[in-house]
């Protein structure tokens, strides 16, 4: 008869053979061996026959599982593990190991009782310790583009310097620090990666294509406006000299995009990463100069063909035009690039909202806005409708823009409108990046000196 799970009659005494089996394993000595023919158990367990083949014991019990008391350690004599007894020096010498995690258990032991001892050996081991951290640094190890203006300022502050960087030539030379910083570590492939410049012409969007090499290009080209202005070398001039048409020719490139199509036409093209030298050198030697210059800047004026700028303006514009194109870069090779401190950005939006009244008339000129209501009635200096122009953010601040007439004075008693904007955006915005119909956060009152201000900004864009 068939028991449970088809077990014959016969399946009783099997199992009893191989309890058995597993007794005479449990009581196998280490001298037993696989197939010897020796055993002391019951038939069976180990031996061998004609009729048998050799069986292989089954493994030991843990003494933790046989419910016997674990043996004190303390009793074993000569058994028990003898702690190392290590001289100063070698204990000195396992220092390095140790701080590893490289010791074995018995060398850990002695070094940390040795040091609660010895001082010396202490404060060597919490050197190592803080050494071995350092090689695991989970964060990135790219240099911040903002470390050298902070370090800089930390030693200025320890010790001024004996002529001091001028308040109105700081956020030039901050902005052109972090570009610099941004560009150390270009290989060849980010040098030769595109750009697209943006800006606006009349109330349209335009663009030119370029590399970051042909920005840094531009850079150094309208830069030497600057470091004309102060006396310093014009890094076009080799190129002016060999122009055919002379004067003339020189003339024709005077302006910021002039001045770009002439050393792209005539460097390299697409320029390559050797013109970050030369930008480099020149922005370092304006800095310089202008601190030497300091206080006589005043009747200095920086000549942008159709127009001019005192020094101290320009020196603004060129920060406010360095950080710009330095998101151009980053945006290019994915990287991410911080606006400037705050106490720069604010010196930027003023002297955009400066020239605000300036752009709204030369936009009436063109036809592009409606005219002032009545601007000849406005006597200079006299105030006249205005719109306020609301900064949100810690550059931020409040400008009343005077619509009529750039002689007029902006007047809160004859406010029209109200736009408010985040800082950032509001560069952005004079830069040319922001169409203007996408840029005001907030906007009450009269919508088309709204319109007429957001479109002159843009207008303050050139490449």
């Amino acid at each position: 008869m068939n028991g449970p799970r088809g077990f014959d009659a016969h399946d009783g005494d099997d199992r009893d053979s191989r309890d058995g089996a597993y007794e005479g394993a449990q009581g196998a000595g280490p001298g037993d061996g696989v197939g010897s023919g020796a055993g002391s158990g019951p038939p069976g367990a180990g031996a061998s026959g004609p009729d048998r083949s050799p069986r292989i014991p089954l493994p030991r019990a843990s003494v933790e599982d046989s419910g016997l008391p674990l043996p004190d350690l303390t009793d074993l004599g000569d058994l028990a593990p003898v702690p190392l007894d290590l001289s100063h020096d070698v204990l000195k010498s396992l220092l390095g190991a140790w701080a590893l995690a490289a010791c074995s258990a018995a060398e850990t032991t002695a070094v940390e009782e040795h040091l609660g001892s010895c001082g010396s050996c202490a404060d060597e081991a919490l050197r190592l310790r803080e050494a071995v951290g350092l090689l695991h640094q989970p964060e990135s190890l790219d240099l911040d583009p903002a470390l050298r203006t902070r370090v800089l300022e930390g030693c200025l502050d320890r010790r001024p310097p004996r002529i001091p960087v001028p308040e109105w030539a700081a956020p030039y030379d901050a902005e052109s620090a972090r570009l610099d910083a941004l560009l150390q570590d270009f290989g060849d492939a980010e040098w030769h990666a595109p750009v697209r410049l943006r800006w606006f012409e009349g109330d349209a969007a335009t663009s030119r294509r370029t590399t970051v090499a042909g920005v840094i290009a531009h850079l150094l080209s309208v830069d030497g406006l600057v470091a004309v202005a102060l006396g310093l070398e014009d890094p076009l001039a080799e190129i002016f000299e060999k122009t055919e048409k002379g004067e003339t020719g020189k003339q024709g490139a005077a302006g910021p995009a002039g001045r770009t199509e002439a050393f792209w036409r005539a460097s390299h093209f697409p320029p390559t990463r050797s013109v970050r030298g030369p930008w480099r050198e020149q922005s370092h030697n304006i800095v310089r100069t202008a601190s030497f210059t300091g206080s006589t800047a005043d009747g200095l004026a920086v000549p942008y063909g159709d127009f001019e700028l005192p020094l101290h303006n320009a020196m603004l514009d060129r920060a406010f035009e360095c950080w710009v194109h330095a998101e151009d870069i980053a945006e290019a090779v994915d990287y991410p690039y911080e606006p400037p401190a705050p106490r720069h950005l604010n010196k930027m939006i003023d002297l955009a909202a400066r020239m605000l009244p300036v752009a709204l008339a030369e936009r009436r000129r063109a036809g592009l806005s409606a005219p002032g209501q009545t601007p000849h009635l406005v006597p200079a200096g006299a105030p006249g409708r205005s719109l306020r122009l609301e900064i949100e953010g810690a550059a931020g601040g409040e400008w009343l823009i005077p619509l009529d007439s750039p002689a007029a004075v902006g007047s809160a008693e004859f406010e029209v409108a109200h736009v408010a904007l985040d800082g950032v955006e509001f560069c952005r915005l004079a830069a040319g990046h922001v169409p203007p119909e996408e840029a005001a956060a907030g906007q009450v009152g009269d919508r088309g000196a709204i319109r007429d201000v957001l479109f002159a900004a843009a207008g303050l864009s050139r490449m």
